[in-house]
């Protein structure tokens, strides 16, 4: 028997509950009674996505190569008290009394596999037994885990551009290694004067140190440029450095020259001669005009490139006040003069360094991250400290990579992945609202801890499409186990 039907009228299935209607309208008052649950709530949702990350990259197997562990022993052992600093600069918190605020999270407390967290004391006596030795491996660590992730992502860049740039730390007690130097906003009080260098493609972490509050000298900017250059990942052939006036010496030349870089340094101190016959303009529209010249300073051994940009004064008088003339033409300009060892015009090598300006915003971010954070009076456990912020801040930085990956694949119109587009660029404080800070339910069914998300959060869609992703590609093939390859 063929039965005719007028019209189309079967129910299509939802898609995981999205879809659905909203719920009905709820009310709260101040009368509303109050109870408790005996279900384990946490806010922190999304750390189960930096667990699937460790678990891809197997970075319990870095950690145990490449940690130097300090002679301390901790009951929980050193991987699960370093994991539990990360969670608790990942979160948010940067003191570590702040563990307090998470001893009883259950999603914290299912990852150590333990009721409560330890005291926050627990973790301070950690860090005091930490020192420059495990700084030192963890910038190690840090360079395996970035060749591993850029081979998970297929990120092969030949030639990359690095930012160096310092900045201030004030202290505020008697910690070791203050000094009174350069501090705009604090005049007059101590402060740290860390160095710090951001690769621009991927803005993520290179190489750092804490440093003592002078100014940094010729023979340590050579120093850490030659450390730097131990942590380029293995797929690149072609670097350009770019550091402000701070790292002009021949000793910073000396060494990118030995460890083949190219550069592009802002001049501090050097008076080249520049042919005023050679000043062009690139752009009639613009009154701005550059030059280049050859120049061996004083004590160089041997003779650089330097380029330079000039821009008038113009200044505002009133009309009845005389103007008096200025008696140089140098007097009617402002310069900026840069060291190089590039070969193009002069205007397109002031461009490529002026590009280093995104690093300002990079630092301030690391240090609202944690850098500003001092835990200690004793310079090596801040020195520690200060690596472990940074890794920190890398695991957040490929995490939004990733995130950005996990859409790719998608359809834009599709609501699984919209509440992840654009996370790369964002900052991380915007990046826990999108993938952190997503209240979770941790229940056991089937003889099974699950972790369950409400499916009328907004956020919901995006972060189960992402974990989606990262078991994709903890069940792909690993690239790092080829012949060949990085390990």
């Amino acid at each position: 028997m063929v039965k005719k039907r007028k019209k189309n009228n079967r129910k299509s299935g939802n898609c995981k509950g999205f879809t659905e209607k909203p719920a009905k309208a709820r009310k709260i008052n101040a009368s509303t009674p109050v109870e408790t649950c005996r279900e384990h709530l946490s806010p922190f949702g999304g750390l189960l996505a930096m667990v699937k990350f460790f678990d891809l990259i197997k970075f319990k197997e870095i950690f145990d190569s490449s940690y130097l562990k300090p002679t301390r022993k901790p009951k929980l052992g050193h991987y699960l008290m370093m994991i539990g600093i990360l969670m608790l600069l990942f979160i948010g918190f940067n003191r570590i009394w702040h563990f307090v605020y998470i001893r009883l999270d259950s999603i914290l407390c299912g990852i150590f596999g333990v009721s409560k967290l330890p005291v926050a004391s627990t973790f301070w006596r950690y860090i005091d037994s930490m020192g420059i030795n495990q700084a030192t491996s963890l910038l190690v660590l840090m360079s395996r885990l970035r060749e591993r992730v850029w081979q998970v992502l297929g990120i092969d860049y030949r030639s990359i551009h690095i930012d160096i740039d310092t900045t201030v730390e004030t202290i505020y007690g008697n910690q070791q290694g203050g000094r009174k130097g350069h501090n705009t906003k604090n005049r007059g009080k101590k402060a740290y004067r860390p160095v710090l260098c951001f690769v621009e493609e991927t803005r993520e972490y290179l190489a750092g140190k804490l440093r003592r509050g002078d100014t940094i000298s010729g023979e340590e900017c050579a120093a850490f440029i030659k450390i730097t250059d131990k942590q380029i990942p293995s797929c690149v052939e072609k670097v350009l450095m770019r550091a402000d006036g701070e790292f002009m010496s021949w000793d910073s030349v000396q060494a990118c020259i030995y460890v083949g870089w190219n550069y592009i340094i802002a001049n501090k101190g050097c008076n080249p001669p520049f042919d005023r016959s050679k000043w062009y303009r690139p752009w009639k529209r613009k009154s701005v005009e550059y030059n280049s010249c050859e120049y061996k300073p004083i004590g160089w051994g041997r003779v650089c490139r330097f380029v330079a940009m000039r821009i008038p004064i113009v200044e505002t008088k009133p009309a009845n006040q005389m103007i008096q003339c200025s008696l140089f033409e140098d007097e009617n300009y402002k310069y900026r003069i840069f060291c190089t060892d590039i070969s193009r015009p002069a205007h397109k090598v002031i461009n490529e360094y002026d590009k280093r300006a995104d690093v300002e915003n990079l630092v301030g971010e690391a240090k609202r991250e944690g850098l500003d954070a001092i835990p200690s009076a004793k310079f090596k456990n801040n020195y520690a400290f200060f690596q472990i912020v940074m890794l920190a801040y890398n695991i957040w930085r490929y995490l939004k990579i990733m995130g950005e990956e996990s859409i790719k694949d998608q359809d834009i119109g599709k609501i699984q992945g919209q509440g992840l587009i654009g996370i790369k660029n964002n900052t991380i404080r915007i990046a826990r609202l999108k993938m952190l800070m997503i209240a979770a339910k941790v229940v056991r069914d089937s003889n099974r801890d699950k972790v369950k998300i409400s499916t009328h959060d907004s956020r919901t869609p995006g972060i189960l499409s992402f974990l989606d992703y990262l078991d994709r590609l903890r069940e792909a093939p690993i690239p790092w186990k080829k012949e060949g390859c990085f390990s």
